[in-house]
């Protein structure tokens, strides 16, 4: 595979890093500790950085060629570097509307969605106007396996009525929040995969009620934290529902492929991130009389991490290769192994940097605690660690055994 960067993608790196280098690097700090002060504002700043953005053409990068008008004409693999990038920041990814869960949403919406409901929500959303929120797992159950998701969805004449608990609903809290897509079950009795649905629910509904905030790793994550949200005898109009009852997973599948590119290349530019501060903390500390950077077990720390980071953007362009080519369910094996495995490499790489710098590593002097922590919680995000390696275990014994012509003998 060759994963050089096209002419295209290249003008566009250029330009989101030099985005980041004026704009986003010099006040990085300043709006993390304003958020922590003010969890329920927005920096001023971010409406200005956006409309920059914006005005540049640096917005809404992450849909591919195939939502047509939507898309700005990039593939996942010439998108992959550029979230590598905004990942560097853990807000960057809004100032250019390309932020979980609203990608997401966003992509649902694009693909699915009636004109109704593009022009209501899509629109705006894509505009930047708003935000919104992905209401899925539940605090009573399982939620790894989706098919445990007990919040009914019952059609009452033409509205439906919702009742259930959500939890990890990251974005509700945010001031611009404007809607929620909540997953349900419309027919306890159809087929496992044919019970589920998903509907749109303005955040004004009665009874739609915010019960918590929830901590990771004691942060907040402000200012749109993740929540615990409350479901009683909500009615929404059945033109919510989202291409029909029990299309609940079918959507699902379609939203989280792309989402887990995502995710992985942000995470890298984290990993990239760290490493930089590990090479500049290496080459000005001193220690027993000896800079780091003459230390053995750190130039063996820079050399493991350089290749680690390595492996991590080669899997993750090549499972956007594969998107691209023949589409997420084709790729969903190298889907779940990023998922697998860069996530975890990279909570790991951030933890080895952070004990060199010791206490300011823990410390909000440098962003290596804010990411581990965000790091941290993603291995949870889209589905455990273990529920991909038990479905990416499954698959490849499954293919072993339906291809014999590849068997192996053994010796006697």
């Amino acid at each position: 595979m060759n994963f050089e960067n096209t002419e295209k993608g290249k003008k566009y790196l250029e330009r989101v890093m030099k985005f980041m280098e004026l704009n986003i690097y010099p006040l990085e700090s300043e709006v993390i500790h304003f958020h922590e002060k003010n969890p329920r504002k927005i920096h001023p700043v971010i409406k200005e950085l956006k409309g920059k953005a914006k005005s540049q053409g640096l917005w809404n990068l992450f849909l591919p060629l195939s939502f047509g008008d939507y898309s700005p004409g990039l593939t996942n693999v010439e998108y992959a570097v550029l979230a590598e990038q905004m990942g560097k920041v853990s807000w960057a990814s809004s100032v250019f509307n390309c932020n979980a869960p609203d990608t997401g949403n966003m992509e649902v919406l694009a693909k699915y969605g009636s004109v109704e409901q593009k022009n209501t929500y899509l629109t705006p959303l894509m505009d930047g106007k708003i935000r919104s929120a992905f209401l899925m797992t539940e605090p009573d159950v399982a939620s790894s396996d989706a098919r445990n998701i007990q919040t009914s969805i019952i059609k009452d004449g033409n509205e439906y009525v919702i009742n259930g608990r959500k939890w990890w609903s990251t974005n509700v809290r945010h001031p611009n929040c404007s809607f929620y897509i909540v997953m349900g079950k419309t027919d306890p009795e159809a087929e496992s995969y044919g019970q589920q649905s998903m509907i749109i629910v303005p955040v004004d509904t009665p009874g739609a009620n915010i019960i918590r905030d929830l901590p990771v790793l004691n942060h907040y994550d402000h200012p749109g934290c993740h929540c615990e949200v409350e479901l009683s005898n909500v009615r929404v109009p059945e033109e919510n529902i989202i291409l029909g009852e029990g299309r609940g997973f079918e959507i699902a599948q379609g939203r989280l492929g792309p989402g887990r590119i995502h995710h992985t290349m942000r995470s890298i530019g984290v990993a990239q991130r760290a490493f930089d501060y590990l090479c500049k903390r290496a080459n000005e500390r001193t220690a027993f009389n000896r800079r780091f950077s003459e230390m053995g077990m750190i130039r063996n720390k820079v050399a493991h991490i350089f290749c680690e980071i390595q492996k991590c953007r080669q899997l993750t362009l090549l499972a956007a290769d594969k998107i691209d080519r023949v589409g997420v369910k084709e790729a969903k094996d190298l889907i779940a192994a990023i998922k697998l495995s860069v996530i975890p490499s990279v909570a790991n790489i951030v933890d080895d940097v952070m004990q060199v710098f010791g206490g300011m590593g823990v410390s909000n002097d440098v962003p290596l605690a804010e990411m581990y922590t965000h790091i941290r919680a993603l291995r949870l995000a889209d589905g455990p660690d273990d529920v991909h390696a038990y479905q990416l275990g499954r698959n490849l014994l499954r293919k072993a055994k339906e291809h014999p012509e590849y068997d192996v003998q053994y010796f006697n």
